[in-house]
């Protein structure tokens, strides 16, 4: 199956949050034509969401709520985790959407068993 390239995905999701009132933007670019992507979702009052890629059992792509997990959702611990990935991914992109109501805008499933 042939991805999106991350650049155009990325202004996909950006449009779908503006969309339903929402703003978002890239926050660090990286690699236009395959960079991973994280996507943050803070809620503008200290706590936020973080998302990371995933492939299912059949080889689908998806997401993990790697806020589930140990991380947690403080956003100080969720940007530390991001400077942390970035240092070791030159081509990462990270997109933050801001939304008090915590919507996430990704179209493809999530799974909160980070």
């Amino acid at each position: 199956m042939d991805e999106l390239k991350t650049d155009f995905w990325a202004s996909a999701l950006i449009r779908r949050a503006q969309i339903g009132g929402a703003f978002a933007g890239v926050v660090r670019k990286g690699d236009t034509d395959a960079g991973a992507v994280m996507v943050k979702v803070a809620t503008m009052d200290g706590k936020a969401r973080l998302y990371g890629p995933a492939r299912n059992g059949e080889g689908e792509r998806i997401w993990l709520d790697l806020s589930a997990g140990p991380l947690g959702d403080v956003e100080a611990d969720v940007d530390a985790h991001i400077r942390k990935r970035a240092d070791t991914d030159p081509d990462l992109w990270v997109i933050e959407v801001e939304d008090k109501h915590g919507r996430h805008f990704l179209q493809e499933p999530v799974d909160s068993k980070a």
